[in-house]
């Protein structure tokens, strides 16, 4: 996928030349370095350069859970993913989901007691916590009420329910501290600039610093071609 393909996928506003300058002079007023539009379009470009596209298609286009299964099964996911490498986390998942389909406790597929309980509890009576989801007005605060979702997890969990949030990672925060701002600041400043929504540059910039080419532990205090650093792409 091109560069200009890729950016496609992100719902672009046309702005002009001077206004992108005005946003990018409301930028944090700390004396600090921020990331730029130039900047960002680089991170973007070395995503797609990757395959990403996918991911931030996905992004841009999540809706949210049409019903009780497809809502718990989002949140069956975040919690076996917490503290988990993603392709360990799909094989739990999956053995989960086969044990909740054959209507068998988790407990017999998956050794971790305290999340298997509350799989357990989520797909038994993920009915009614859809309805309470669909009705809450603070949407975010429901999450962490659920069973081993907490202060964190909510936003991931929120984020795949299509939610535009931003997931407080330490990636993000590492960025955000080194513009002397916050994750949602920096993260909506981005959004307004590039058109993509808040929780995608979200995505986008987290998949930069996990995949080792944006160093966000040094971002702030190295000039930018020190901490942005991109791989060739791979074969």
């Amino acid at each position: 996928m091109s560069e200009q393909a890729g950016r496609k996928l992100g719902r672009q506003k046309r702005l002009s030349a001077d206004h992108i300058r005005k946003l990018e002079e409301n930028a944090p007023r700390t004396g600090r370095p921020y990331i730029t539009l130039e900047q960002f379009r680089e991170i973007e470009a070395a995503l797609l350069a990757r395959g990403y596209g996918d991911m931030i298609n996905w992004s841009e286009n999540v809706e949210p859970p049409r019903d009780c299964g497809v809502f718990a099964r989002e949140a069956i996911y975040v919690i076996c993913n917490g503290g988990m490498r993603v392709a360990i986390a799909n094989a739990i998942f999956r053995k989960c989901m086969r044990a909740l389909r054959r209507r068998r406790s988790v407990m017999e597929v998956y050794g971790h007691p305290g999340k298997a309980a509350a799989i357990d509890h989520i797909w038994a009576h993920r009915k009614v916590l859809f309805e309470a989801y669909k009705v809450a007005k603070n949407k975010i605060a429901f999450l962490e009420t659920l069973p081993w979702i907490g202060p964190t997890t909510r936003y991931h969990l929120a984020k795949n329910l299509s939610l535009n949030v931003v997931k407080p990672d330490v990636h993000i925060m590492r960025l955000a501290k080194g513009e002397g701002s916050t994750a949602r600041r920096m993260c909506e400043r981005l959004a307004i600039l590039t058109g993509y929504r808040a929780a995608t540059i979200d995505v986008i910039l987290w998949r930069a610093c996990a995949d080792g080419f944006l160093n966000s532990k040094e971002f702030g205090s190295l000039p930018w071609n020190e901490v942005f650093n991109p791989l060739p792409p791979p074969r």
